[in-house]
């Protein structure tokens, strides 16, 4: 395995790869891969990585995978346009 990855190694640099770069391909491959392993889980994708859930969602939007979900929380039917009443009490 060393061997391997010694040969990435070099194949980068005479590629004049610059290192964030080779960072992003290498974690923007293992994320897709875990993913795909966990079947789109990212829960179970986040512990195969070895990271937290958190990070894994991060990586996921820096890089674009994934489903982008915006969340987006309307506010409850009853409550608009209505105003606020005013505690019993208060000045």
């Amino acid at each position: 395995m060393k061997e391997k990855f010694d040969g990435l190694v070099e194949h980068l640099f005479k590629g004049n790869i610059f290192l964030p770069e080779a960072i992003e391909v290498l974690e923007r491959s293992m994320i897709h891969r875990a993913l795909e392993e966990n079947g789109g889980n990212q829960c179970a994708a986040s512990k195969q990585l070895g990271i937290h859930r958190n990070t894994l969602q991060r990586k996921m939007t820096e890089y674009g995978l994934g489903k982008s979900r915006a969340r987006v929380r309307p506010k409850p039917v009853g409550r608009e346009g209505r105003p606020r009443r005013r505690k019993a009490g208060a000045a």
